[in-house]
């Protein structure tokens, strides 16, 4: 008993070890096109992308497209908050 209790009291090693120092990177990596993608993917990453400009954003809420700002929510008719309130009762 007092040797289980000797293993458990030694400092845990963990089973992984790393080499080296921590090195974080020190510039932002440019976007690049997996080696193994198909060739017209990576013609893609050498065009350069359309620069999106500010004239669309919008400064009221109201100004947006509807799909915004324009709830999904349906309305509940009486009929369903009475079944919803007796629990399914009100369906007989």
């Amino acid at each position: 008993m007092r040797a289980t209790l000797r293993v458990l009291a030694a400092q845990h090693q963990p089973l992984i070890r790393f080499l080296g120092k921590r090195s974080w990177p020190s510039g932002q990596a440019t976007p690049h096109a997996h080696p193994a993608a198909p060739p017209e993917f990576q013609k893609r990453f050498l065009r350069p992308s359309p620069q999106v400009g500010t004239d669309s954003v919008v400064s009221e809420f109201w100004e947006a497209p509807e799909r915004f700002w324009r709830p999904r929510i349906r309305e509940l008719e009486e009929s369903e908050i009475d079944a919803i309130l007796s629990g399914g009762a009100s369906l007989r």
